[in-house]
């Protein structure tokens, strides 16, 4: 596995890849999750931890379950059963903002941007424990206009990293597919995550603007964020992945390093039940 810099390889050599494995220094931890629909069971992950400070792709075939999993995590839908908590705290029944507040945030496929808020304003609603949302406070701009003042600050510099301080005064309904990306990845960090969960960070991004973004997530994992994503860009996966997790209908199937992952018989027969002569090595699916 080509080793990059500034990422947490240590866990690596002493992890089992096998699924469920321990890790030396988890940060989320799930047990017995399942979702049903119906009569259709979409999640059913008996144990899966993720290391801290490591880049950890979450993959799998079409219907495998690896969207509903996110939402389960991180409070957007409830499971049947299971528990699973962030940094030793139990997050069964919490919402997501207050999952967001303990410092796990997430993006999504289809980008939640604020289309009628300018770029500005939109990373201004990601900061945390602003005192103008108090109506009460609201009322004496004196008590909150410094920390508004640092708040700008913040998300200006954020942006100028994003290379989008050009369009900070404009819609995000402006936007490209590909700025709006950014935009969320950007808007997520003014929460001053410890974890951050991308949805298929690369689904509609212009070909200009992949490196970009994955410059961005190196960057995370540089700074000793932790990084959960879905994706299905393989060589995405093998680039910038320290883990991978193999997911099919709805169960964990493998874990490994992408090269060990790739050669997995069991994720090949996953991905050849959906896909006819699929390559693992440079395609995969949701």
């Amino acid at each position: 596995m080509q080793r990059h810099s500034g990422e947490n390889m240590d866990f690596v050599a002493v992890t089992a890849e096998t699924p469920g494995s321990a890790k030396p220094d988890p940060i989320l931890i799930a047990d017995d999750i399942t979702r049903s629909f119906g009569g259709l069971t979409a999640v059913n992950v008996a144990h899966l931890e993720i290391q801290r400070g490591s880049i950890t792709a979450l993959i799998g075939p079409n219907g495998a379950g690896k969207t509903t999993f996110f939402n389960l995590l991180t409070g957007y839908d409830s499971p049947n059963s299971g528990t699973w908590s962030f940094n030793g705290l139990a997050l069964n029944g919490v919402p997501p903002h207050k999952v967001a507040r303990l410092g796990m945030v997430r993006t999504f496929q289809l980008t939640k941007a604020l289309y009628r808020l300018t770029v500005l304003e939109n990373m201004a609603l990601g900061a945390r424990g602003q005192k103008g949302e108090s109506v009460f406070a609201s009322l004496f701009p004196w008590l909150w206009r410094a920390q508004e003042e640092e708040i700008q600050k913040k998300a200006i510099s954020i942006l100028t990293n994003f290379k989008l301080i050009d369009k900070k005064d404009d819609f995000a309904a402006a936007l490209s597919g590909g700025q709006r990306k950014l935009l969320e990845m950007a808007r997520a960090l003014m929460v001053e995550p410890e974890m951050v969960m991308l949805d298929e960070p690369m689904a509609g991004v212009n070909p200009a603007l992949k490196q970009s973004l994955l410059e961005h997530i190196k960057e995370l994992r540089n700074e000793g964020k932790t990084v959960l994503f879905v994706e299905h860009d393989m060589d995405m996966v093998h680039e910038i992945s320290d883990w991978v997790v193999v997911m099919s209908q709805g169960e964990v199937i493998a874990e490994g390093t992408p090269a060990s992952v790739m050669k997995n018989e069991h994720v090949i027969e996953a991905y050849l039940g959906a896909h006819h002569n699929v390559n693992l090595s440079s395609e995969g699916d949701k």
